[in-house]
């Protein structure tokens, strides 16, 4: 049973999204608003959050400033804007995905199936290792933690698909579109800096100097490549 949380202060927006998201394999649990939202993470184990952006009391960039503490649960935003800005705007405090209202129900139920799978099943099956060491940077794959230098780092479950794709394939040149596809499982269709802001996220978090990094770098005009040999 996958316990989700959807955050909204429209509930014909929370009963459209418990209908589109009705399956016996989910729990589905409510709020009004980001307050209210991290009362019930504190007191539930909860798998995913699809969380609005514009809420009374707390908005929602406010929540998930707070759950981003203690929390790398999956977040998928609900903007009632299409604008790159919003979206930018939710991927720059942790946001795993987002959803732009009037929503496609098929597109939610997707995409919340595509977080869940990788936040709890990542690496099932898969022939890489469980460890990943590149220089001072190690992923294990089975407890799904990043450390560098021995020191844990927070991160979320799309930043940690990003890593250890790249700490898989060293050397090896990915362009935003490579990367859209193998972390979402399909076709990019807007042309939007969603990989940007993940990859800047990464560098913050793994390099010692994000402005020079020494694992992350840009490949002009190609993409992004990880430097370093797998130990």
């Amino acid at each position: 049973m996958y316990n989700l949380l959807i955050c909204d202060d429209d509930q014909d927006i929370i009963n459209a999204l418990k209908i589109y998201l009705s399956d016996p394999s989910y729990s589905i649990f409510e709020a009004n608003d980001g307050l209210k939202a991290l009362d019930i993470m504190s007191d539930n184990n909860i798998h995913l959050v699809l969380m609005d952006i514009m809420m009374p009391n707390m908005d929602g960039i406010s929540a998930m400033v707070k759950m981003r503490e203690h929390s790398n649960v999956p977040v998928i935003l609900i903007t009632a804007k299409s604008e790159d800005s919003d979206k930018i705007l939710g991927l720059n405090v942790g946001a795993d995905d987002y959803i732009t209202k009037p929503f496609n129900p098929l597109e939610v139920s997707a995409r919340v199936r595509s977080q869940l799978r990788r936040y709890l099943k990542l690496g099932a099956g898969s022939i890489t290792p469980s460890v990943l060491t590149i220089g001072g940077i190690e992923l294990d794959d089975n407890a799904k933690t990043v450390t560098r230098d021995g020191q844990n780092i927070s991160i979320t479950p799309t930043e940690y698909d990003i890593l250890k794709l790249f700490m898989s394939n060293p050397g090896k040149v990915f362009s935003p579109s490579d990367i859209y596809r193998h972390i979402w499982r399909e076709n990019p269709t807007t042309t939007d800096n969603t990989i940007a802001v993940h990859v800047r996220h990464i560098r913050e978090k793994i390099e010692i100097n994000p402005a020079e990094p020494r694992y992350i770098k840009a490949v002009w005009g190609h993409g992004y490549v990880m430097e370093g040999e797998k130990k």
